[in-house]
């Protein structure tokens, strides 16, 4: 690889990003304890006990993932030519594939999923979707929100699945929901969480078989490796391909693959994995929403020790009203913090 105009690794050909990939196995759940929910660390496992690498197995087709024309960034540049940012936001964002995230802002979640997946199907490429509509999504936070029942978040996932349908595509499952289990006022509540993450694995599963999905596992400095396996195996993870981790936050690739890693030794079975490198180029200072001096990380491509390595997060979308980012929305798209990340500056 060799670095762009703005410092920023690049792929030999930047507008086919072509990934190569292994198919996943499913692994037996394990008989749990209540540690999941208490958050208390259970026996430690050694890193080194299971394999970590993405399961020796059939391999697929090389997959390109698909460089969304509706990201935001790419919204925002399309409206704004004049604007002497949008050229360097165009090359170093804009045209990068990027996830699509979807939650109770899509009004028809079929028609909406069904529309990206189609885009990407007939530019001949791979999706990346984010499901993100969990009842009490982000503890009320900066993205609180999500489906109004457990009812209504079974019949969105339905829908969500069905629309992706037989085509290929990369699902992350509802980022921060298997870590924020804890900010949930009692074990009711807590189960119904991690029903409704089974289900939804499942769904998909069922409805969207050719998907790869993932089970969001948080970030390396969040919940203690061996209760987030514990956890990922109640929420349905045997059913999934795998997990993500660091979604929406700036550890290292390398911390993150420490902390992954770790996450395996604690699961009856090695799972494949996925890191969000979107705003890790400068690592984590600490913070998590919108931190001075953050970088865009490693574009998407093939894994040393992840399955992939992929730009999850939305660069240049605010985490909410704060830090660098007081005043704008969480979700939210603005041209400063999208420069500040190409330049890594405060």
């Amino acid at each position: 690889m060799t670095p762009d105009d703005e410092g920023t690794p690049v792929l030999p050909a930047l507008r086919r990003w072509t990934i190569t990939a292994v198919a996943a196995f499913t692994a037996s759940t394990a008989a749990l304890t209540g540690a999941y929910f208490t958050g208390q660390q259970p026996q430690a496992a050694k890193v080194g006990a299971v394999s970590h690498a993405a399961p020796a197995a059939e391999a697929i087709a090389a997959a390109n993932l698909y460089v969304d024309p509706n990201s935001n960034p790419a919204a925002w540049v399309a409206a704004n030519p004049g604007d002497p940012r949008a050229a360097r936001i165009k090359a170093a964002i804009a045209d990068r594939p990027i996830a699509r995230w979807f939650g109770n802002w899509d009004s028809d979640i079929t028609a909406a999923v069904s529309r990206y997946v189609g885009g990407a199907e007939q530019a001949g490429a791979t999706p990346m979707l984010v499901a993100y509509n969990v009842p009490g999504r982000d503890c009320g936070s900066h993205s609180g929100g999500g489906a109004g029942s457990p009812e209504a978040y079974r019949t969105w996932i339905g829908q969500f699945a069905t629309a992706i349908g037989s085509r290929q595509a990369i699902v992350v499952v509802e980022p921060d929901a298997v870590a924020q289990l804890d900010c949930l006022p009692n074990d009711t509540e807590r189960q119904i969480r991690l029903d409704l993450l089974k289900y939804g694995v499942q769904q998909l599963k069922q409805k969207a078989p050719n998907a790869w999905v993932y089970l969001d596992a948080a970030n390396a400095n969040w919940i203690p490796a061996g209760t987030m396996a514990q956890r990922l195996q109640a929420a349905g993870i045997a059913d999934a391909r795998g997990f993500s981790v660091n979604v929406s936050n700036y550890y290292t690739t390398e911390q993150s693959v420490t902390y992954a890693k770790a996450v395996n030794a604690g699961l009856p079975s090695g799972k494949t994995f996925v890191v969000d490198t979107s705003r890790n180029g400068n690592g984590s200072n600490g913070e998590w929403c919108n931190p001075a001096g953050r970088r865009l990380g490693t574009p998407p491509r093939e894994g040393a020790d992840a399955e992939l390595e992929l730009w999850v997060k939305v660069p240049g979308d605010s985490d909410g009203d704060c830090g660098i980012g007081a005043g704008i929305p969480a979700g939210q798209f603005s041209p400063d913090l999208a420069i500040r990340l190409i330049d890594g500056t405060r």
